[in-house]
């Protein structure tokens, strides 16, 4: 990026507007970090600490493991896990045979996966033992050919992985040896722990990862070494005065999402920072690992953060340790960021971005002004631009409001299932996000929603998102969704379904004159529904799509 920006003046103490960033692909970093800080714990799961030297050394023994097997240089390695330790030491073990990891959401249906498995043309999945029943149906419908299990018990503490598969059955499962099938530690164990030679290359596809498609079908989205490497090191750069190898981080976030590929797993091995693991986002495990282990970061989406606020646990919980909560993936309200801070007055991280640019294109500033309503500023060696959402040919002046469009090095090489020339590289580099928003004259960004959500009713554009922003404001409000229905003459409404927090008895009305206080009367919705719960995605994103669904059944 060429010039300053507005931006450029509100970053944080010691933040860089435009680094050079550092050639060094994922499986290095961690070569570079185990020789940095050997015995400084990399990962924490239930009570079993590994430390750098070991992750590094457990790496080399799957890399060792999946050549055995015949993965070679650009096969593809599916990751069908939560946040566990086998999910690290596979991926890096693919990243470091030149091989590309592919994160898959364990909570996908079959038919998601089958097709994901597909499109990623995955010769491996490395799984869970609960999941091998789908697994082997995978097998069989894609062109999947070995499959890797693992089991909880691999890395626990003694005597929990002794006792585990008899207290908790339904946490266990017994895998039968047939050909193309194999059990984790077993795969690990014949092969030395020797350094194996990475054979990443910078500008070759490191991971593929599927959006997800809250609004339509997902697509594949390829990452190359550079773009993970820069991403990660973006992070690095805007947590400026948090020191290596000292601070710990809770992984809410899953590594199957970007955000927690980039923002959780690949920041910390950069900065040789420990990470929590949380395999599944249970609110009283995630107070009591909290407790437990004093996180300086807490990395997890609104949703979370929302349900934990209404644990009395965690608002008693002691926050001393606390030095940031990140969040993202979701529209994060100024009200939520407002607990949050009341609990512990330490700066919350919105991140913004898309699967596309590795899950990060703008954040809240580190040390610098933060806007409540806004996600932040972009990113070190981030260019971001508003253009004319109809037509995107003209870019816009500040406070007016089109697509966000973003450029950088973070930006992807282009989808899996159309040619490898990123898409962006048509239009001179800049990614056409599909986000609409606007930015101020400091360069602060507010992202209102997705282009294809907009509601056009009586020539008037409204975005659900300005009115989803409002009713969240409401005290007894927990989530809201605002979509467009018929009005019975070929134009649209806005509509709102709301939930409540858990006891509250709110009427529509109330719902009603609160919009009407905060909106202008032409964007007030026409109908307002109370729903138990809206649909949701793995990491909390409502899926506008089903909502829709739900209002045309």
């Amino acid at each position: 990026m060429n010039g300053s920006r507005s931006w450029h003046g509100q970053y944080g103490p010691g933040v860089p507007p435009d680094p050079d960033f550092e050639r060094i692909t994922l499986p290095e970093v961690l070569t570079r970090t185990a020789g940095r800080f050997p015995d400084r714990t990399a990962l924490i799961f239930m009570g079993k600490k590994i430390l750098y030297r070991e992750l590094e050394s457990l790496v080399n023994r799957c890399a060792r493991a999946l050549a055995a097997i015949g993965v070679q240089q650009g096969d593809r390695v599916a990751l069908l896990l939560p946040n566990m330790p086998q999910f690290v030491i596979a991926a890096y073990a693919a990243l470091r045979i030149g091989a590309v990891a592919v994160p898959c959401d364990p909570l996908a249906t079959e038919e998601e996966l089958a097709g994901q498995l597909t499109d990623s043309a995955s010769a491996v999945l490395v799984t869970l033992d609960l999941l091998y029943p789908r697994a082997l149906a995978l097998k069989e419908k894609t062109g999947v050919r070995s499959i890797v299990v693992c089991h909880i018990t691999d890395y626990l503490p003694f005597p929990g992985n002794k006792l585990l598969p008899f207290f908790q059955k339904m946490l266990y499962r017994k895998i039968a040896p047939e050909p193309g099938i194999h059990e984790f530690l077993p795969f690990l164990l014949p092969h030395a722990d020797t350094p194996v030679e990475s054979r990443a290359q910078w500008d070759q596809v490191a991971t593929l990862i599927h959006t997800e498609g809250t609004t339509g079908a997902g697509k594949g989205v390829l990452l190359t070494h550079a773009n993970m490497a820069a991403g990660s090191q973006q992070l690095r750069i805007w947590l400026a005065d948090l020191q290596d190898g000292a601070e710990s981080i809770l992984a809410i976030f899953p590594f199957f999402h970007p955000a927690g590929w980039t923002a959780v797993q690949n920041l910390a091995i950069r900065a040789g920072w420990t990470d929590i693991l949380v395999p599944h986002p249970d609110l009283p495990a995630i107070i009591e690992i909290m407790q437990k282990h004093k996180p300086a970061l807490l990395a997890g989406p609104p949703g979370i953060y929302r349900l934990l606020l209404l644990q009395d646990r965690f608002r008693k919980a002691g926050l001393s340790a606390v030095k940031g909560f990140i969040t993202g993936a979701a529209p994060v309200s100024p009200g939520l960021a407002g607990e949050l801070r009341s609990l512990r007055n330490v700066p919350v991280i919105n991140l913004y971005g898309l699967t596309e640019t590795c899950a990060i294109g703008a954040a809240t500033p580190w040390g610098g002004p933060e806007k409540p309503g806004t996600v932040g500023l972009p990113l070190p060696g981030t260019d971001l631009k508003i253009v004319d959402a109809d037509r995107g040919d003209r870019e816009l002046p500040a406070d007016e409001v089109g697509e966000i469009c973003l450029k950088g090095p973070q930006v992807m090489q282009g989808y899996a299932s159309g040619p490898v020339t990123a898409a962006a590289a048509a239009n001179d580099g800049w990614f056409s996000t599909g986000d609409v928003g606007s930015i101020d004259p400091e360069g602060y960004l507010t992202v209102l929603d997705r282009k294809e959500d907009l509601i056009v009713t009586a020539g008037r554009r409204i975005y659900p998102g300005e009115i989803d922003a409002v009713l969240l404001t409401h005290p007894e409000v927990l989530d809201v969704c605002t979509i467009g229905v018929s009005d019975g003459h070929g134009g649209m409404t806005a509509k709102s379904y709301v939930v409540l927090k858990p006891g509250q008895t709110a009427k529509v009305g109330e719902m009603f004159a609160h919009c009407r206080e905060r909106l202008p009367a032409d964007k007030v919705p026409q109908s307002i529904e109370f729903i138990d719960a809206l649909p949701k995605s793995t990491l909390g994103k409502t899926l506008r799509r089903e909502v829709k669904a739900r209002q045309r059944s």
